[in-house]
């Protein structure tokens, strides 16, 4: 099989054989299907899982025709990457996130990054609803109606990066090997620095969280099972976690006002 899958690669490649792409494509639908699962259990009912499908599609070919297989990368690791970056980026399209969400989002994730510069360490759920002016039920239940926003990749975009219709990602950054710039590969050392440290400062069930959503693939249901919570406290850990480490990455950027 392996040898079969090679031979597509250099047909298409080599060759230009629209055949041997749409076969690979074939091959590779299923990877499709894998991020859509995994990006439909955050989201409203607004999505439909087909058009995660439909956006991931997009994602896939634009991955064949850029991988290059004659570099020792396996092809998958690479995809999934890109899959889902066409995903989120169909996602923003839409604009499917409520106004008043994102706001809510926003503000939780300034008072999360503002505490934190304050207290020098992560600030309590009693102490980020105190600073807000609201209960500790009024902020879980703001944590649970922003759940589905909380979807981003931790390395899906620099902030403040703009390179014109598109923002950069940072696995854009890592992957062109084509006049890398010094500055950019700075910004991006830094801005991985700002995560790892921010990670490491994260209550332990949601560090455990982000590790095996993010590191081990796991969906939140399974990330239940392991830590025997329900799916719905594992979702509402992940979406702090993501809330505060975006505040960190705002804080750098001085998006935080």
């Amino acid at each position: 099989m392996a040898a079969d899958l090679t031979n597509l690669w250099i047909e298409y490649k080599e060759n230009n054989s629209i055949e041997a792409r749409d076969e690979l494509i074939i091959h590779f639908a299923h990877l499709v299907k894998y991020v859509a699962s995994r990006l439909a259990i955050n989201l409203s009912s607004v999505v439909e899982f087909d058009e995660l499908v439909s956006y991931g599609i997009e994602g896939l070919i634009d991955a064949i025709e850029k991988f290059d297989y004659k570099r020792n990368i396996k092809f998958e690791t690479y995809a999934i990457t890109r899959v889902r970056g066409s995903m989120i980026d169909g996602l923003r399209a839409m604009d499917w996130v409520p106004v008043s969400v994102r706001q809510k989002s926003k503000e939780v994730e300034k008072t999360y990054a503002r505490l934190e510069s304050e207290l020098a360490r992560t600030p309590t759920d009693n102490e980020v609803a105190e600073a807000m002016g609201i209960s500790i039920d009024e902020l879980l239940h703001i944590l649970k109606e922003i759940a589905g926003t909380a979807i981003i990749s931790l390395d899906d975009f620099l902030p403040g990066e703009d390179t014109g219709d598109k923002k950069k990602r940072i696995v854009d950054i890592i992957e062109d090997d084509n006049n890398p710039d010094i500055l950019e590969l700075l910004e991006l050392s830094d801005t991985k620095d700002i995560l790892a440290n921010s990670i490491s400062r994260l209550p332990e069930k949601e560090k455990l969280v982000v590790y095996f959503y993010y590191y081990e693939g796991l969906t939140l249901k399974e990330i239940g099972a392991v830590l025997n919570l329900s799916e719905s406290r594992i979702s509402q850990l992940h979406t702090k976690a993501i809330l505060r480490l975006r505040g960190s990455l705002s804080k750098k950027k001085n998006l935080v006002v």
